[in-house]
């Protein structure tokens, strides 16, 4: 028994000052990911693995005619050539999407039901028709060359407006206009007569474009089968292991308990990485096959093909005020892409998570939504960092900058008249969720501040005088983050001192394994140090949801309170036995149960590793581990401001940030370095978005930003320093307090990138550019904009 003592309470408050909520504690991961020490999943091997390489179509459409396999089946070294058919005859499911949307007039969405490899026709180009499984890779690729795709060309679409048009490419016979879902929100008679009382309306076309996620680590999966056990194993990078093993069982049609998906260091994902692929079908069923284990890496090229893009919508906005300038209604109509095939939650981020993040952190009394989710010849879509919050809030706040502008009504006073106060929270909005907290006045004024916003006229001046444009912009945002679910909370205090955290969320760049083992820390008192993170092993993750939608904080956070409560109560029953006291004398503080009103004690961690040592009578509890699923966690509404700075040379038309701020409210801050670099990392994604990123196809479907060579990512010179302020209002939906912070940088950045450059152009009467504001594109507007005043 350990006593009580002046000492191990004052290094317990020590700890908790070093380690404890809302500390900038570094990351548990940065010794092994930043001395390039992390295991990724190329990088494990299984004896006697072969190899495999995916045949793709290069048509964006057609039909397919005949698979020539003889060739490649007799080269050297191959195993094994399968196509569509093969798969088929294994009686594999189909990927669908599991979203319960609904189309305006009551009917489901329309499945694609992708199988893995296609059999009657390719929809994309990149589609996979065949996979080669070979001893090695380079015996794989030379196969993968010989076999001989058949394939009659079709007409292709790859627009999706154009694809809903009656005459239009018709990509299933059973998806009329290749339109899959029709998504209406709203009362349209409400919104309509708000419009037609307005008196002023401002109306934008407006498209987002569709990006590539270019992960640092490409997909990559080794695959194995046990025939004994009937088990299939397969090695991938993923967001949560727990809820893609049930998918992949639901593919394999098997029970649940015959897949383990493994999952190390993750090389970024984004969304990307959150769904299961053709490709590993493709090597789990050759690894049954052929009784060894499979591997395949996708490449830089062909990820552009298969990897999932996202954003892609073409949108027309609406938003009408009265003649004080307050807003009465808002309204979104138009098209998003699907690509050729759904599968993951792709028509969500297109629909109706765009309603639901609209109305931001405005007062709008009435919305109306119509969307047509569309299937188009180009690689599907799927979620993407933010995942239709950034595209609303880009919407929203471009409708204001154009609105203040038309009115003669100052942008930052059109702001603020529409503000949600803090005295009306909980706030019902128009988009159907509810607010539970936020002072969206007071982030603003805040950023303003920082931002040094009333002396932008001076340094304008002097921009001028260098011969330059500048541009300032400032735009809220709010996010409605991922929806309720259960999450697992699984704590076990292992012989060695060692506590493992098991959760259900995984970590993809994110540094979980720190704000966890904080919170865990201040919960129970255990040694921050000793706090060791479980995700990547389905075999014991046995429940959740994964990482995505900005909810793991708020998710594994309440699995972890909630865990830690039960902790407790078992250490009390546990701590009373062996400090031979009542149970309910016994009261717990700082990592000590303690018999009330003395000073007779034992430490939590000793109390753990005596109940490993000896036997306990019955009754008593023989561990102090516990095995939670927490109840259904609440979205929460992280929100902020943020505020860009431009400058642009006119004759070549490039654009520079040369500042940006940015204050945020995330509720309860655990780990402010952590918070800052999700923010960071947001900002830098809005910003390759609204300035270069654009994934684009010719007109017959074939990608020309195939490459890196084609497609172009921000670099460390593109980023300004960011100064970053916080004034956090707690939730009040979960026991942190937290609301997410990991989309927030691309949700506030759109927005206010290209508002700033479109303030630095209205010197020559500019009202919009899409984007991306390319140099081309600012200074073909700028030629065109001279040309029409002379």
């Amino acid at each position: 028994m350990q006593e009580h003592t002046k000492s191990s309470t004052l290094e317990n408050a020590i700890a908790l000052q070093k380690y404890g909520v809302g500390q900038p504690v570094r990351r548990k991961e940065d010794d092994t990911l930043v001395r390039g020490k992390g295991r990724y999943t190329d990088d494990f091997n299984l004896p006697g693995q072969a190899y495999a390489v995916i045949v793709r179509s290069t048509h964006a459409h057609g039909i397919i005619r005949g698979v020539g396999l003889d060739a490649a089946r007799a080269m050297p070294g191959v195993l094994g050539v399968w196509t569509g058919k093969d798969l088929d005859a294994a009686g594999y499911g189909p990927f669908t999407c599991g979203l319960p949307l609904k189309s305006r007039d009551g009917s489901p969405l329309l499945q694609t039901n992708r199988q893995p490899l296609a059999t009657d026709k390719v929809r994309f180009v990149g589609d996979p028709v065949a996979f080669v499984v070979a001893e090695t890779l380079a015996q794989a690729r030379d196969a993968a060359e010989a076999v001989e795709l058949d394939i009659e060309p079709l007409p292709a679409v790859t627009d999706p407006e154009e694809a809903a048009k009656s005459g239009a490419p018709q990509l299933y016979d059973h998806i009329p206009n290749n339109v899959a879902l029709d998504y209406h929100y709203g009362d349209m008679d409400k919104v309509n007569a708000a419009f037609a009382s307005a008196a002023h309306v401002t109306k934008l076309d407006i498209e987002n474009t569709r990006v590539a996620v270019v992960s640092m680590e490409p997909r990559v999966g080794l695959a194995s089968y046990d025939k004994k056990t009937e088990r299939y194993t397969l090695q991938v990078p993923t967001q949560g292991v727990a809820g893609n093993r049930a998918n992949l069982a639901k593919n394999l049609k098997v029970p649940n308990e015959k897949v383990r998906i493994l999952t190390a260091n993750v090389g970024g994902s984004f969304g990307m990485k959150n769904i299961n692929y053709p490709e590993y079908m493709c090597i789990l069923y050759a690894a049954k096959e052929l009784g060894r284990a499979v591997k395949w890496l996708d490449e830089r090229s062909t990820s552009f093909l298969s990897d999932s893009h996202g954003r892609a919508q073409k949108i027309h906005a609406e938003l009408a005020l009265d003649a004080e300038g307050h807003f009465l209604a808002a309204k979104l109509s138009g098209y998003g892409n699907l690509g050729a095939y759904i599968t993951g939650v792709a028509p969500g981020p297109l629909s109706l998570n765009t309603g639901k993040n609209f109305s931001s952190v405005y007062r709008t009394p009435l919305m109306g939504v119509d969307i047509k989710t569309v299937l188009t010849n180009t690689t599907l879509m799927g979620a993407y960092r933010g995942a239709g919050r950034p595209e609303a809030n880009y919407y929203m706040e471009r409708l204001i900058d154009r609105a203040a502008d038309e009115m003669g009504i100052n942008r930052m006073t059109l702001r603020k008249r529409n503000f949600i106060k803090p005295n009306q929270m909980p706030f019902p909005a128009s988009s159907g969720v509810t607010y539970d907290s936020g002072d969206f006045q007071a982030v603003f004024n805040k950023a303003l501040d920082i931002s040094d916003h009333e002396n932008f006229t001076k340094r304008k001046k002097e921009s001028r005088k260098a011969g330059k444009l500048r541009g300032i912009a400032v735009g809220s945002y709010l996010e409605v983050t991922a929806p309720p679910s259960p999450e697992l909370g699984k704590i076990v205090f292992d012989a060695d001192g060692t506590v493992q955290l098991i959760t259900g969320t995984l970590d993809y760049g994110q540094g979980h394994a720190t704000p966890f083992a904080q919170v865990l820390s201040a919960q129970l008192g255990v040694p921050f140090e000793s706090v060791k993170l479980v995700q990547g092993d389905s075999d014991i993750v046995h429940t959740g949801n994964g990482t995505g939608g900005s909810r793991s904080i708020t998710a594994s956070g309440m699995a972890i309170v909630g865990a830690a409560k039960l902790v407790i109560e078992k250490g009390k029953h546990a701590a009373a036995h062996m400090l031979e006291a009542s149970e309910a004398d016994i009261e717990f503080e700082g990592g000590r149960f303690t018999i009330a009103g003395t000073d007779r004690s034992i430490d939590i961690m000793e109390l753990a590793r005596r109940l490993h040592d000896g036997k306990v009578p019955e009754g008593v509890p023989d561990s102090l581990d516990v095995d939670h699923t927490s109840e259904p966690v609440p979205s929460a509404f992280p929100n902020g401001c943020h505020v860009a700075e431009v400058e642009i040379d006119p004759e070549t038309g490039v654009v520079q940030i040369v500042r940006y701020s940015a204050v945020n409210d995330f509720g309860t801050v655990i780990n402010p370095m952590l918070v800052a670099g999700q923010l960071h990392g947001g900002v830098v994604q809005g910003i390759g978005q609204a300035l270069m990123e654009y994934i684009r196809y010719d007109d017959s479907g074939q990608p020309i930003t195939g490459s890196l060579m084609d497609y172009a990512l921000p670099r460390a010179e593109d980023v300004p320093n960011m100064t970053v302020g916080d004034h956090p209002v707690p939730a009040t939906t979960n026991p942190l307090g937290s609301k997410g912070c990991g989309e927030a940088g691309c949700a506030g950045s759109l927005s206010t990138v290209v508002n700033a450059v479109l303030d630095a152009l209205s010197d020559y009467g500019i009202k919009h550019i899409d984007m991306p504001l390319t140099p081309e594109r600012v200074w073909r507007a700028i030629q065109e904009a001279k040309a029409k005043a002379a």
